[in-house]
């Protein structure tokens, strides 16, 4: 029984496989890209993307095709670098963070002049409104920024105010206004 795990697993040359998994991995992560860029507005890029897609596709896909019923560990090493590819696509796009982002938040009224400067003086711009909530008056802040911003936003927003509620949405179009480019990505 050992001796035919043994043989099912070295069946396949290593480097066929470190070939078959690591491209599939770059295939699908470039693909998960591809789609986020093209969502986004991004169509030179996602069209570029799509062409280095397809032809990794086509290389990989004929190698694990060609003598599959004799090799079937190309077939499972193939779903592994698929389904490593989608996380480390889903890591890469968290990472790019392409696109703009509309954050609300909900302050205690006496914290806001303190939010509003530091986010200010970070170079975001911030919409503030009158509000009152269950027990006290508040204020909103609505800042739009690039999305690649938020989790310094909302940290600095938190510095000052912990007990703030904050929303953050991503936004299709943006027209007017002032939204800071700090930190900006290719748009």
């Amino acid at each position: 029984m050992w001796q035919a795990i043994w043989d099912f697993l070295t069946s396949v040359p290593l480097w066929e496989i470190a070939l078959i998994f690591f491209a599939k991995v770059i295939e699908v992560s470039i693909s998960t890209l591809r789609i986020i860029y093209i969502n986004k507005g991004f169509r030179t890029l996602g069209t570029i993307l799509s062409l280095v897609e397809i032809f990794l596709w086509i290389f990989i896909a004929s190698r694990v095709i060609m003598g599959i019923t004799d090799y079937p560990l190309k077939g499972i090493i193939y779903g592994l670098g698929f389904a490593t590819g989608v996380y480390i696509g889903s890591i890469l796009e968290s990472y790019l963070a392409v696109g703009k982002i509309f954050i609300q938040a909900i302050i205690m009224r006496e914290e806001a002049g303190k939010v509003v400067q530091e986010l200010r003086d970070a170079g975001y711009g911030v919409t503030v409104i009158s509000a009152q909530g269950k027990d006290r008056s508040r204020k909103v802040l609505m800042i739009f920024s690039n999305r690649k911003n938020k989790q310094d936003i909302i940290r600095r927003i938190l510095e000052l105010d912990d007990d703030a509620l904050i929303t953050a949405n991503e936004v299709s179009m943006i027209q007017g206004g002032y939204v800071g480019t700090f930190r900006k990505l290719a748009k």
